[in-house]
């Protein structure tokens, strides 16, 4: 069973920046999507950015120009970075990775806190 692991999540001040990483525990063959969800307690969970397996990029427009989705294909591996971070930035980030196939998978989440 794959597992995807997050980290880089924290503690961080508006206007700061932290970068998330997603590992997975072992190589995914055809993989056509990489993306970051977020969600705040109560609240349905949202696609925050996506990368296919060409490069294409998309991003929910709260954090275009701000946020930038990455990818080492050869190591499994998708990165968030994000800057001038806002206080609704806060959330649990969750990596997502869907296969060609169909199928998915989910990390467990790491928090985004942004204080004011």
């Amino acid at each position: 069973q794959v597992q995807l692991v997050e980290s880089g999540g924290g503690l961080v001040q508006a206007g700061g920046s932290l970068r998330l990483s997603c590992a997975a525990s072992r190589t995914i063959g055809s993989i056509y999507v990489m993306d970051w969800y977020r969600q705040i307690p109560g609240k349905q969970r949202e696609l925050v950015a996506a990368i296919t397996s060409d490069g294409t990029t998309n991003y929910v427009d709260s954090v275009k120009g701000r946020f930038t989705i990455s990818r080492d294909n050869a190591r499994n591996t998708v990165y968030l970075q994000m800057m001038s971070l806002k206080p609704e930035d806060t959330a649990v980030y969750y990596c997502h990775v869907v296969r060609y196939t169909g199928m998915d998978y989910w990390g467990k989440g790491t928090l985004v806190t942004v204080s004011s």
